[in-house]
């Protein structure tokens, strides 16, 4: 028990006295801001393939379109996120000249992945929704484009909420391999407390909870957004 008192005492004085903190509050920022854009960028990218995906057949165009949004899907969805870190950042941007940083290839390649995954996500919240819907629509004059975006893409999102909370606390456990392209996270706060202290179990321990209390933050804020949802659909 006092071995462990020591542990404590020596990540306190890490954390406290050489700036551990700042370490953390800056891997945090940079947890949540990687994680946020990336979902942001997943809705965006995600929610136009699911509507490319559910465009009727007939012509030749949405055809083409379908596959390309089917190649996409598989691609990232077929290859580990940390794998296309790594080609994005030392790969195919130095081949285009861009110039970018860790955080921000991270928040680019993890809208990319999550883009993937969301669009199988809103297509099968579109495909839940009452065909009678996009019938009524159309039959009021709106074109297809314009009933999915004000009246089924709405519907669909209410029914694929829980899952998109889902979607979003797997991004945040997942930007903790974004320290491969440089960018500090929670895990590169930690690891620098660790390695200056010389001794990883409080400050990994630490890091744990951190994560933890911010799925069950993510958690609440989902369940309290579903019911704001339940009671407006009541008083309509």
């Amino acid at each position: 028990m006092g071995n462990f008192s020591q542990k404590i005492d020596k990540f306190i004085e890490i954390f406290l006295e050489q700036n551990g903190y700042v370490k953390v509050i800056e891997g945090l920022q940079n947890t949540l801001m990687i994680a946020v854009c990336g979902l942001i960028i997943g809705i965006i990218i995600g929610t136009i393939i699911a509507t490319v995906r559910v465009l009727p057949k007939y012509k030749i165009l949405p055809r083409i379109l379908n596959g390309i949004c089917g190649f996409y899907v598989a691609l990232f969805r077929g290859t580990p996120v940390v794998v296309q870190l790594l080609v994005f950042y030392y790969v195919l941007l130095p081949i285009i000249g861009w110039k970018l940083t860790g955080v921000q290839v991270a928040m680019l390649v993890f809208g990319l992945n999550s883009g993937a995954y969301i669009s199988e996500i809103m297509r099968s919240g579109i495909q839940s929704v009452d065909p009678g819907q996009m019938e009524a629509g159309r039959a009021v004059g709106l074109s297809f484009g314009a009933s999915m975006s004000k009246i089924v893409i709405p519907q669909a999102v209410k029914n694929i909420l829980p899952t998109l909370g889902n979607e979003f606390i797997a991004l945040i456990k997942e930007t903790s391999v974004v320290s491969f392209v440089g960018a500090a996270d929670l895990y590169v706060a930690f690891n620098y407390i660790g390695t200056n202290s010389y001794e990883f179990m409080v400050p990994y321990l630490v890091m744990a909870l951190i994560y933890i209390a911010l799925v069950l933050l993510i958690s609440l804020l989902v369940k309290l957004l579903e019911r704001s949802l339940k009671k407006s659909d009541r008083r309509n």
